[in-house]
């Protein structure tokens, strides 16, 4: 045979380059066996006779002679000629089958299982001896056999072991007509092997569709034509829309219409070709409300169980409609089919390289497809074939379908044409070459699974998916299952994606399917329902006999057959997978492993989840879940699907859920990478930037950050050197690092004090410094660091810059102190920076004060800044004065240079005081005070405040020193309080035994000299001495300690003295509604001591505090007769005038009473004696008398009274919120007695406006209280 005499003659040409008589001794035997063996098979070869009825048979001896003359010969022939079972017998008439086999190509399985059974039965052969078959997972062949049917997929894969088909002599291409992908690509690999192979003889068949092409394509080859058995067909056409232009026909009613028309034509089956399944439910439904029930409507398609699809070679009695996909043109023949309905439509499948997705649409057929689905109606007896489109359209269609491999993904072509090295698939001799596009986007595929590279070249993998009988999709995920330790399941989930899902669903019982379905639901995977399935169905298999498993599965809507296909597939990947030592885990699959692997395979089918259950899938296309997934009432955000299919909408189908990290992870070769905002970091001393990865458009990590170097090594040396060198944002304890951060910053600090910004070399003139030094493999800290080591080895000071290099000229500041680093305020050594950068907060000199100290300093000090800004300051404060009085002093800077010389700084003379006084001297002029509080300085003129913790931290920072201490002055506090106890701090005292007390106490605190305040603290009972860090706060504190002290030294004068008191009892009668008796008494008890010892509170010697006990004890009795005197009248008023807010109250006076009872809340109150003093006390009275002249006036004029009351509301308002906020800070003592004294002036103001008549205490205005209030906000604020 042709593969022997292959062997033979490579077996002579090696004895020919290397002789040797035993070899040619064993090869000469070889031959003569061989060659008994061909005249065995020439003496066996079987004799064939043909049936008279079949038309081919009337061609015999042309076809016989056209075989013997010609390599190529194309037979054309109607179905039922008798071509596909009579053509293999001539091919045995004429001498082939002896040299080797001949092989039968037959579109589907079932047709090569049928054909090789008729044919040997027609030759009296046993099936399997002479003639057999061979189709996936079964190959009933001998080598003895002289035919042999196959599927062409088989032949295309025996061309991978075979590759000159050195088997066959001769080949028939059966059904060429039909034009699959399959038979394409043998034509064109034949057309390359033929001139190879001249013994080879290859016969094409073909319907009478198009069979010139054929014959073109291999050099003219002749063709014979063969009649059928057909009967005439009448051509009827019946458009939607017919010729007088009535309205357009619904496709339903077109049928019904149609079919009434045949069932007047007498009995007879009709057959109807519709597009789809939805269009075959729709017309099955309007038939059966059309028409009688002795009419039986029966569907056709290819999903329908086999069951179903057997109802129509079933004998019947009554008359069938059948409602078919294009399926019944060529694939089944329908029995007794007299009628045909053919609507024009089809869903043709057709993949777009542009999207990148299989689609169904429906199309118009072609001619050729017409002319096939009418004569169907013409096998039995003559016919009648309606047509629901126009003759005009019809001759306007296209002559043939489109082939498949013009509108299909090439990727399982190209990959078996580059595994035999076929060459440039663009130069294939196809009998039509596909698109270029489509070729481009198969080795896209191809190159998504790794098959080929970049360039498109053959790698590894790409040859052990070649092997591997399923699509290089599923062929990858198998691969990657392994690595995954998920091959045992992923190899069901792959090959039940090879197959026709075995699931049914009944077009009648889709309901009850459903329901038997569902327990293979699983939460987050249509593939995981797969693997359910298969379990149920192998368990089932082996608890049940063939017969009880068949009756099973179609209770459960299961179809048997491709359950068997399904277990027949698994069985032969998984015996390829072994053969390529591939093994099965032992342990089972997490989820992660199995959909990991299977993504490996579908990375063009992922999708993210948007709006409205809509996904954003590859390039731009947006899908579905189709809605018999799992997954479809609850979507996940990331999912894959097993395919994409097009039809009303892009649905995806056998859908999961996924994350977007295993997308990125298997789709590193296919992400496009976007960076943006590279910038350097010091912390990690690198350069990085973000990353946006996407693949076919999908976004998959939106912003990630990732190091920049290897990425754009240019970019990140520059900007290495720019932000690490010159810029300093690195952290390096490198001796260079050091010295070149050391100078810069001494120089930096000497235009900061002279506030210029040409003394340092600019960053170009440093970037220009390092840029030769750095070589271009760095690009971050890591790198250079490892480059400097080996560097400053050789050249120790290689990256040192100079102070030559650095100033660009000398600035003459650095010897001067007109700038110090240091400032000295009150005994302790503060540091002083600069900065100079304008409408910053930084801007200016800049003093630290540590936080234990902010109580301490006073700001006075500070105005005068450093001696080189003073000048500037001095000027900048003449010309803010107003032009009136600021041309006195003209030019400004001459003057301010003259007092300069005069002024020394102080910590008690404000600096405003001190310009004044000099210019009052220079000039005659005396400047107002109040004038220099409306001057608005530039900040860099205001010393800046930061206050520092003990571990250097800024707590505050700011230019107002009593602002500060306004907020944090009472943390401060606090921490003094928490240092260590001194030993001159006591507690519990009740007498003046521990000698005298000193008024200040110097402390060291976090490592600095400080200074504090000793002072006896009144603890009621008792008293203590504390230290405080405030001298006006540890005054007045002790005042009230020495006072306790008195009053715990006469505790006998404490409990006689509310006895001796002439009106007691009145006046805690007129006191009741405020308070107790006994806290009125004790109030005027302490009042009565303080005023008796009224000088001697300050004091702080034991002995003038015991001489003042006995000199001044009896002074006591008589303060609290004078106490009682002035209290009498004002407590009586007081209790009139509360009478008198509870009478009947018109509601015009509600304003003005409310006012009135504040501040009479402000007057009388427990223990208002205690914040009063005897001058203040004096006037009570006449405040309370003001308020009942008021009363009296507001009964006659409420208005004039809001008049008045808008006058003085807005004092007494901001008197009430400054307290508050005084109250809730920690300002100096001084401040509360400006503060107090203020107070009171704004009661005048209301006696002066309410009752004139009782006069003031002093004079009092309006602008007599803004002058006050303007001297408190100063002493808050501080000086200029």
């Amino acid at each position: 045979m042709g593969a022997e005499r292959f062997r033979l003659r490579r077996e002579l040409r090696q004895l020919e380059r290397k002789p040797s008589e035993q070899g040619l001794k064993q090869w000469l035997d070889k031959v003569k066996a061989a060659t008994q063996r061909r005249e065995q098979r020439q003496q066996n070869l079987p004799q064939a006779d043909y049936p008279d009825d079949l038309p081919v048979a009337q061609s015999r001896d042309a076809i016989i002679k056209a075989i013997k003359a010609h390599q190529v010969v194309v037979i054309c022939g109607e179905t039922g000629s008798g071509k596909t079972t009579q053509l293999p017998k001539m091919c045995l008439e004429a001498g082939r089958g002896v040299d080797g086999l001949i092989g039968h190509t037959q579109p589907r399985r079932i047709a090569a299982r049928s054909v090789a059974a008729r044919i040997a039965q027609e030759l009296k052969t046993p099936l399997g001896q002479q003639v057999g078959f061979k189709v996936r997972f079964s190959d009933k062949t001998q080598p003895s056999s002289y035919i042999k049917l196959m599927t062409d997929g088989i032949l295309l894969a025996e061309i991978q072991q075979d590759r000159y088909l050195n088997d066959y002599d001769t080949l028939i291409i059966d059904e060429a007509h039909e034009r699959s992908l399959n038979i394409d690509f043998l034509l064109g690999y034949l057309k390359w092997l033929l001139p190879k192979r001249p013994d080879l003889k290859l016969i094409i068949t073909s319907a009478t569709i198009d069979p010139e092409r054929f014959s073109e394509h291999f050099n003219q080859a002749p063709i014979i034509e063969v009649s059928g058995r057909t009967y005439p067909v009448e051509v009827r056409y019946r458009p939607l829309v017919d010729i007088e232009g009535e309205d357009e026909r619904d496709l339903t009613d077109a049928i019904l219409d149609a079919v009434d028309e045949l069932s007047l034509e007498g009995r007879g089956d009709i057959l109807v070709f519709l597009p789809g399944e939805h269009e075959i439910r729709e017309a099955a439904e309007a038939l059966r409300k059309h028409h009688p029930p002795s009419t039986e409507i029966l569907p056709l398609y290819a999903r329908l169980s086999a069951e179903e699809q057997h109802r129509i070679f079933e004998p019947h009695g009554r008359r069938r409609v059948v409602l078919a996909t294009n399926v019944a043109e060529t694939s089944l023949t329908v029995p007794g089919i007299k009628y045909v309905v053919d609507t024009g439509l089809a869903r043709i499948s057709r993949y777009s390289w542009r999207a990148g997705v299989q689609r169904l649409p429906i199309e118009k057929i072609s001619q050729a497809s017409a002319n096939q689905r009418s004569g169907r109606c013409g096998r039995v007896s003559s016919g009648i074939a309606i047509r629901l489109y126009s003759e005009e359209d019809y001759q306007s269609r296209p002559a043939f379908t489109e082939p498949e491999i013009l509108r299909t993904n090439l990727a399982s072509v190209i990959l078996q044409m580059e595994t035999m090295q076929l060459g440039d698939i663009e130069k294939f001799p196809f009998v039509e070459a596909p698109d270029t596009r489509l070729i481009r986007d198969g080795y896209k595929l191809l190159f998504e699974v790794g098959a080929v590279d970049a360039d498109f070249e053959l790698r590894p993998i790409g040859r052990t998916l070649a092997k591997l009988p399923v699509d290089p999709r599923l062929g990858k995920m198998l691969l990657t299952a392994e690595r995954e330790g998920a091959l045992k399941e992923v190899l069901v989930i792959a090959a039940a994606l090879a197959i026709q899902d075995p699931r049914e669903r009944p077009m009648d019982k889709q309901q009850q399917a459903d329901e038997k379905h569902a327990r293979f639901k699983a939460e987050d995977s249509d593939f995981l329902s797969l693997l359910k399935l298969w379990d149920y169905f192998h368990a089932q298999r082996k608890a049940l006999s063939k017969s009880q498993f068949r009756k099973l599965c179609k209770k459960e809507f299961l179809s048997w057959i491709r359950l068997q296909e399904w277990h027949d597939i698994h069985k032969q990947i998984r015996s390829t997978l072994l053969e390529s030592h591939l093994k099965e885990n032992e342990q089972a699959a997490e989820y992660a492993g199995i959909h990991r692997s299977l993504l490996a395979g579908l990375l063009g089918n992922v999708g993210v989840k948007e709006e409205n259950k809509a996904f954003q899938g590859a390039n731009g296309r947006k899908f579905m879940i189709f809605p018999g997934s799992s997954q479809f009432k609850k979507p996940p955000h990331w999912v894959m699907a097993a395919e994409l299919v097009e039809t009303t909408k892009l649905y995806a189908r056998t859908v999961a859920k996924i994350q977007p990290e295993w997308v990125e992870e298997f789709g590193q070769h296919l992400l496009k990478r976007h960076y943006s905002e590279p910038h350097w970091e010091e912390r990690s001393a690198n350069v990085a930037a973000f990353e946006r990865t996407s693949l076919y458009s999908i976004t998959i990590t939106p912003r990630r950050k990732v190091s920049y170097g290897r990425i754009d090594p240019l970019l990140s040396r520059e900007l290495f050197i720019r932000h690490a060198l010159v810029y300093g944002e690195y952290k390096s304890n490198a001796p260079f690092f050091q010295h070149n951060a050391a100078l810069i910053v001494a120089i930096e600090a000497l235009e900061a004090k002279g506030r210029r910004r040409d003394i340092l070399a600019d960053e170009q003139l440093l970037y220009d410094f390092f840029e030769p030094l750095i070589p271009a493999q760095v690009v971050n800290g890591h790198s250079f660091e490892k480059w400097r080591k080996k560097a400053e080895a050789k050249q120790p000071k290689l990256l040192y810059l100079t102070r030559e290099y650095l100033m660009q000229r000398d600035a003459g500041l650095e010897r001067s102190n007109q700038y110090p680093d240091h400032l000295s305020v009150q005994g302790m050594c503060l540091p002083l920076h600069y900065h100079f950068e304008p409408n910053t907060a930084e801007d200016g000199v800049t003093v630290q004060i540590p936080l234990l100290a902010l109580n301490q300093v006073s700001p006075i000090g500070f105005e005068y800044l450093v001696p080189g800004m003073l000048e500037e300051k001095l000027t900048a404060l003449i010309r803010g004065l107003p032009k009136q009085v600021r041309k006195q002093f003209v030019p400004a800077p001459d003057y301010a240079r003259a007092c300069l010389e005069a002024i020394e700084p102080s910590e008690i003379v404000p600096l405003t005081e001190a310009l004044g006084k000099q210019l009052r001297r220079m000039s005659g002029t005396t400047v107002d005070a109040e004038l220099w509080q409306h001057i608005d300085l530039p900040e860099h003129l205001q010393m800046r405040f930061e206050v520092m913790d003990d571990n250097g931290v800024v707590v505050k920072a700011g230019r107002n020193l009593l602002a500060l201490r306004g907020q944090i002055g009472q943390q401060a506090k606090q921490e003094f309080v928490r240092q260590p106890v001194s030993v001159i701090e006591r507690q519990g005292l009740k007498t003046w035994d521990f000698g005298d007390l000193p008024a200040t106490h110097q402390l060291v605190m976090g490592g600095m000299k400080l200074h504090a305040w000793p002072a006896l603290v009144d603890r009621g009972q008792t008293v203590d001495i504390k230290l405080f860090d405030n001298e006006a706060e540890a005054v007045a504190t002790h005042r009230l300690g020495v006072l306790r002290l008195f009053l715990l030294a006469l505790p006998a004068d404490v409990r006689d003295l509310p006895k001796q008191i002439t009106g007691m009892q009145k006046l805690c009668l007129n006191y009741a509604a405020t308070g107790k008796c006994d806290e009125l008494k004790q109030s005027m008890i302490r009042y009565a001591f303080r005023q008796a010892f009224y000088d001697y509170l300050d004091n702080r010697k034991q002995v003038i505090f015991e001489q003042a006990l006995v000199q001044v004890r009896q002074q006591i009795f008589p303060q609290a007769q004078e106490l009682a005197r002035l209290l009498t009248p004002a407590l009586e008023t007081y209790q009139v005038i509360r009478k008198q807010l509870k009478g009947k109250i018109n509601p015009t006076w509600l304003e003005a009473l409310n006012d009135i009872n504040d501040q009479l809340a402000h007057l009388i109150y427990p223990g208002f004696l205690d914040a009063m003093e005897s001058e203040t006390l004096r006037h009570l009275t006449r405040y309370l008398k003001a308020i009942q002249h008021r009363l009296e006036k507001l009964q006659e004029a409420p208005s004039k009274d809001r008049a008045l009351r808008v006058q003085v509301q807005p004092y007494w308002d901001r008197y009430k919120d400054k307290l508050n906020s005084y109250q809730q800070s920690s300002q100096p003592a001084q401040d509360l007695t400006a503060l107090c004294e203020y107070r009171w002036m704004v009661e005048e103001f209301r006696v002066s406006l309410f009752a004139q008549k009782l006069g003031t205490a002093k004079p009092v205005s309006a602008k007599r209280l803004d002058k006050v209030w303007a001297d408190i906000l100063q002493m808050l604020c501080g000086a200029r």
